[in-house]
């Protein structure tokens, strides 16, 4: 029988998220990795005001659930969705978004993503500002 595993969480560090990948400050911390039977991962993301990930997929989606603050996210046909503390967000397998903070107000959500093929996330291109703002 398997024991019980805990992630401590003063164990667990904070990290800044890599200017390749997100555009303004971000701090991401893993909560758990994905192990042989729960073939995803949890994280934690805190983006400051205008802060966002690059245009990224998740090859068996992701939910992100915003603990608090204002955000948005944005799909490649130009529509961008506010989000803010409470909603929770279904991103399908395969669709090409970004998420990050709203202009004017930070924003902190819970990432529960699946793992297809041994891969979580495939990043591309920065998101532009044009983009971000939806103009």
């Amino acid at each position: 029988m398997e024991k019980q595993t805990v992630f401590w969480g003063d164990a667990r560090k904070a990290f800044k998220g890599s200017q390749e990948l997100f555009t303004g400050d971000v701090q991401l911390s893993l909560l758990f990795p994905p192990n042989k039977t729960a073939q995803y991962s949890g994280a934690h993301g805190t983006f400051q005001p205008g802060a966002r990930t690059a245009w990224h997929i998740h090859p068996a989606g992701q939910y992100m659930i915003v603990t608090s603050g204002v955000g948005r996210t944005g799909t490649r046909d130009g529509k961008i969705l506010e989000i803010k503390a409470g909603d929770v967000i279904w991103c399908p397998p395969d669709t090409e978004h970004w998420h990050g903070a709203s202009p004017d107000a930070p924003m902190a959500l819970l990432l529960i993503t699946g793992v297809f093929e041994y891969k979580n996330v495939v990043y591309k291109e920065k998101v532009t500002d044009k983009q971000y703002l939806g103009k």
